[in-house]
C-alpha cells in the first residue's frame, strides 16, 4: 500500500504553494501529525493558511466498529485560514495537531457540520476554543486514491466563540453558517467578536 502523505503534501503544495514552517507533534500510542504553515502573500491582513500532515495516514474508523478497517474509511486533513499579522496564530500549531490526532485517540469520524473543541484558546487570547468543520472542495481539491482507498478530503476549519457552538448545538451547523452569511462575518478574523445570535 503507498504511503499517501508524500501524495497529500503534494497535493497541499500545488493548492497553497511552499510551506514556510512545519512542526510536527506525536501523541502517545498514536502516529506523528504535522502542521505546515502556507504564507500570506506579505501583507498585514493577508491569509495565512495551516494544514495537517498526518491525519490522512489511516483511515478513520467508525467508533461503533469492533475492529478498524486498516484500508477503507474515510480520510481527510485539516485547514485553517486566518488573517496574518493580527495575532499570534502560530500558536494553533498545537491545537490543529490535537483536532487532527483525535480520530486515532477518540476514535471520532471528522466529518462536515461536526464541532471540534480542544478545550483551550486556539491561540494566545483567540475568542475561540472550537471549530466548525466545513465542507471541502474549495481550496484544495479532494486527492483521489488507488482503489479500494478512499480519497483524501481537505476540510477547513471554521473558529467558533463558545457563544456561537452552544447556539450551533442547538439550531445546527447550516444554521450558524447562514447567520455568519447574513452579518457578513469574516470568520478569517482572528480577533473577530460572536455573530448577533438573538
Amino acid at each position: 500500500m503507498a504511503d499517501v502523505l508524500p501524495l497529500v503534501e503534494a497535493r497541499l503544495r500545488s493548492a497553497l504553494g511552499e510551506p514556510d514552517a512545519r512542526a510536527a507533534v506525536t501523541f502517545l500510542g498514536t502516529d506523528r501529525i504535522e502542521v505546515l504553515r502556507f504564507p500570506a502573500g506579505g501583507q498585514r491582513g493577508d491569509i495565512v493558511r495551516y494544514a495537517t500532515l498526518g491525519m490522512a495516514a489511516q483511515p478513520m474508523a467508525d467508533p461503533t466498529a469492533v475492529l478498524a478497517d486498516p484500508v477503507q474509511g474515510p480520510r481527510a486533513e485539516l485547514v485553517l485560514s486566518v488573517r496574518a499579522g493580527l495575532a499570534d496564530t502560530d500558536k494553533v500549531l498545537r491545537p490543529l495537531a490535537v483536532l487532527a490526532a483525535s480520530p486515532q485517540v477518540e476514535g471520532v469520524v471528522v466529518a462536515p457540520g461536526a464541532s471540534l473543541d480542544v478545550g483551550e484558546a486556539l491561540w494566545p487570547g483567540a475568542p475561540f476554543t472550537s471549530v466548525l468543520v466545513a465542507e471541502p472542495g474549495g481550496l484544495v481539491e479532494d486527492l483521489e486514491l488507488d482503489a479500494p482507498l478512499d480519497p483524501v478530503r481537505f476540510l477547513p476549519l471554521l473558529p467558533m466563540t463558545a457563544n456561537e457552538a452552544a447556539w450551533k448545538r442547538v439550531h445546527g451547523a447550516e444554521a450558524l453558517q447562514e447567520r455568519w452569511l447574513t452579518h457578513g462575518t469574516d470568520l478569517r478574523d482572528p480577533a473577530r467578536r460572536s455573530v448577533p445570535l438573538e
